[in-house]
C-alpha cells in the first residue's frame, strides 16, 4: 500500500473556494438596537420544518442582537450586489445606523431591505461553535419574494479567508 499524501493548505483553500455561495445581508434587532452585516454563508438545511444555517464571525455586533432576540432576517441579493457590498462591507457598530439612506421596514425578526430579490425571517433553533464563527440553525417563519431576478452567486479564490 502506498502512502496517502496530504494536501497543502493552499490546495485545501482553493478547493474550499470552489464551494458556491450567495451573499446576503443579515439583519437583526433587539432592545439594544438594530444592525446588518454582509454574509456569504447562508444555506438551506432542512425541509420539515424549513430551516437554514448561517455563520457569523464571533464578536460581531450583530451576534449580540441575535442572541437577545433569537431571530434575524436574511435579505437575499440579486446579480448585481455592488451597492449592498459598498454599504455593508465596512461593517457597523451598534451605535451606527446601518440602514442610513436605505429603504427598509421592520418585521418581528429583523429588518427587511427593500428592492432585494427575497427575504427570509427566521427564529434561531440552535447556535454551534464553528471555530472563529458561530453557526446558527434557524427556522424560516416568514418570507417575501420581491423579484424574479437570479441570485448573486459567489466563488472565492480561496476558502482560507473572505
Amino acid at each position: 500500500m502506498g502512502t496517502t499524501s496530504r494536501a497543502t493548505p493552499d490546495c485545501i483553500g482553493a478547493a474550499l473556494g470552489r464551494i458556491p455561495s450567495g451573499c446576503s445581508i443579515i439583519t437583526a434587532k433587539s432592545a439594544s438596537g438594530r444592525t446588518g452585516m454582509l454574509a456569504s454563508w447562508v444555506q438551506q438545511c432542512g425541509f420539515e420544518p424549513l430551516m437554514i444555517t448561517t455563520a457569523v464571525k464571533k464578536y460581531r455586533p450583530i451576534q449580540t442582537l441575535i442572541d437577545e432576540s433569537g431571530a434575524f432576517v436574511v435579505n437575499l441579493l440579486g446579480e448585481d450586489p455592488s451597492a449592498m457590498f459598498r454599504h455593508f462591507g465596512k461593517g457597523f457598530s451598534l451605535d451606527e445606523d446601518a440602514f442610513a439612506d436605505l429603504e427598509v421596514r421592520d418585521v418581528d425578526e429583523g429588518v427587511v431591505i427593500e428592492d432585494q430579490i427575497a427575504w427570509l425571517a427566521v427564529r434561531v433553533r440552535g447556535r454551534h461553535d464553528g471555530g472563529d464563527h458561530w453557526v446558527f440553525i434557524a427556522e424560516v417563519v416568514d418570507a417575501g419574494l420581491d423579484s424574479v431576478q437570479p441570485p448573486y452567486v459567489h466563488l472565492r479564490k480561496t476558502g482560507l479567508s473572505y
